[in-house]
């Protein structure tokens, strides 16, 4: 027989499956952080449970934390009653179950799915899963990687298990070689307006195809993130020699466990006659730039198209079209090179990576950015990007253009922390989510990639990259 990735990953890890089709896997690798893991724990303390396997488990705090910080910063000084509480307590509950934590005072602090994988916790073949929907990250390095809620963290804490129902199988073939200013962030966002955000509702995604094997595993790991904004619960890409390349280099493995695993991570692929439930293929040389108009990441156009008019959409889809609209104060016949931008957001669990602040940097390097800017902003996704960015002068090139160089967290790809847009501010956004709020109240997002989020500072409007 045949199979898929996704089908040898499921296989390797189920413990069981009841007569109700639902199943049980073995989970490798739990990822922790302080907004769904407090009741998750306080449920192990009233049933008296500890967690199966504590080598399981990494956490940090992400979601709540400042970008301010500066050194000596501690979790006390959170100004936010419900941020710090947050974030204390994981604190307290990582001490108590003896849980390793990367806290708010660690170098190695940063986004759960940045350190993850640089810290080599994340590996080929693994299991993964975090109370957050961007876990499908992890998928890049040929993983089973998905969010769960804060019910399923307790009880993955307690059993090591997940109790789940098998997804179909979608593979999605990127070809070709993408054009000048075209990135990964262009090619998941067209995806997602080509199939919109429930095109992938119960599947797996395999990415494959020509653009993919020749990716970065950043990039990767941004067209896995967003998987989860195409409707699928898990994103992944085969291992091949760009994934080893980039675990020898990030995991503490000896040469010797490193070669024995190798054998079995190069396995790690849809075999040439899998049978997938759906397949789409895309040349990503046909793709522009793209950028969201609206409120969901499906409304997705390219960077010099009109904003979508009345005549352009059905019926089921005009009142979501008309209130997208209104919230993000746009105009019949508008473009988006109409529009002036307020802030300006590069980083998040997408595009905080130093592949992102290498283009981003590029960008602006000996330029300012515009005077119509309020505020701009690079939040590296984590105390190790921080700290190569500074070493290869990334942060004195932000700094002199007139960007803020912020310390790791979310940030502003959502409203949790004090990084967040006034009511009405316009931002261009390299988060993953552009729904009404998302960033501050009645904030207007646009999704882009982190070098049309640098352009967009620079001219106080979105520009053509070529």
């Amino acid at each position: 027989m045949s199979f898929t990735l996704y089908d040898k990953l499921w296989d390797e890890h189920l413990v069981q499956t009841d007569e109700n089709n639902e199943s049980l896997i073995y989970i490798d690798r739990h990822y922790l952080h302080e907004v769904t893991s407090p009741q998750a724990f306080e449920g192990l303390r009233r049933k008296h449970l500890t967690p199966w396997r504590l080598d399981a488990n990494v956490a940090t705090p992400d979601h709540n934390v400042p970008t301010d910080r500066g050194n000596k910063f501690e979790a006390e000084s959170i100004k936010d009653e419900v941020s710090k509480i947050q974030v204390v307590e994981l604190d307290k509950n990582c001490n108590n179950f003896g849980i390793r934590q990367f806290d708010i005072t660690s170098s190695k602090q940063g986004i759960v799915h940045v350190i993850g994988p640089e810290l080599g916790y994340t590996l080929p073949g693994m299991t993964i899963v975090c109370g957050d929907s961007h876990t499908s990250t992890h998928g890049a390095f040929g993983c089973l990687a998905m969010g769960i809620g804060t019910s399923e963290v307790e009880h993955v804490l307690a059993t090591q298990c997940l109790k789940i129902t098998k997804l179909k199988n979608m593979q999605v073939n990127f070809h070709g070689q993408p054009r000048t200013g075209v990135t990964s962030k262009d090619i998941i966002l067209h995806l997602i307006k080509l199939i919109g955000t429930a095109g992938g509702t119960g599947h797996a995604i395999e990415f494959s195809g020509s653009y993919t094997s020749l990716a970065s595993m950043e990039s990767r790991m941004t067209i896995c993130n967003m998987a989860i904004e195409a409707g699928a619960k898990v994103g992944l890409v085969a291992v091949d020699s760009t994934t080893l390349d980039y675990v020898k280099q990030h995991s503490n493995l000896s040469d010797s466990m490193f070669d024995e695993a190798s054998q079995y991570w190069k396995t790690l692929n849809s075999d040439r006659d899998a049978n997938f439930d759906k397949v789409i293929n895309i040349d990503v040389s046909e793709i522009k730039p793209q950028v969201t108009w609206g409120t969901s990441p499906e409304m997705t156009i390219d960077f010099d198209a009109q904003v979508p008019s009345q005549e352009d959409i059905d019926e089921v889809n005009l009142e979501n079209l008309l209130l997208a609209k209104a919230y993000m104060g746009l105009e019949e016949s508008q473009t988006l090179q109409d529009l002036n931008f307020d802030k300006i957001f590069i980083g998040s669990c997408t595009n905080s990576r130093i592949e992102d602040l290498r283009a981003a940097a590029d960008a602006v390097k000996g330029k300012r950015i515009s005077k119509s800017i309020i505020e701009a902003i690079v939040v590296p996704g984590s105390g190790m990007v921080k700290a190569q960015a500074e070493e290869e002068g990334l942060d004195k090139i932000f700094i002199d253009a007139g960007f803020l160089w912020r310390d790791p967290g979310c940030s502003m790809c959502l409203g949790m922390n004090p990084d967040q847009l006034k009511p009405y501010e316009r931002c261009a956004s390299t988060s993953n989510r552009n729904f009404e709020g998302r960033q501050g109240n009645l904030g207007r997002t646009h999704l882009m990639s982190p070098l049309m989020a640098a352009l967009t500072a620079i001219n106080g409007k979105i520009t053509d990259p070529s």
